[in-house]
């Protein structure tokens, strides 16, 4: 059995396990990276991860909070100008 090899047994045995899932939904059975909560493979290597103050993920465009209020408030007006020229016929 594989467990059974003395190359198995020790302190990388014994170390804290990756908190990731796999790809077939099992947990990850690398140990983690000294000081954090995941392998090397998963964002426990050294330099891996976004960078401070990174905007890539900054919603812009459509999405953008400035954007939904400026259509939900053009939306209203179109309604009540609807409703108006009901009223008008």
């Amino acid at each position: 059995m594989a467990g059974d090899h003395p190359r198995n047994t020790g302190p990388m045995m014994e170390s804290s396990r990756c908190g990731a899932k796999t790809r077939s939904g099992t947990p990850c059975k690398s140990p983690a990276v000294s000081g954090k909560k995941r392998c090397r493979m998963h964002g426990g290597a050294k330099g891996s991860g976004a960078q401070r103050g990174n905007t890539n993920a900054l919603k812009h465009g459509w999405y953008s909070a400035e954007f939904v209020e400026m259509r939900r408030e053009v939306n209203e007006i179109l309604r009540s100008g609807r409703a108006t020229l009901k009223e008008l016929k």
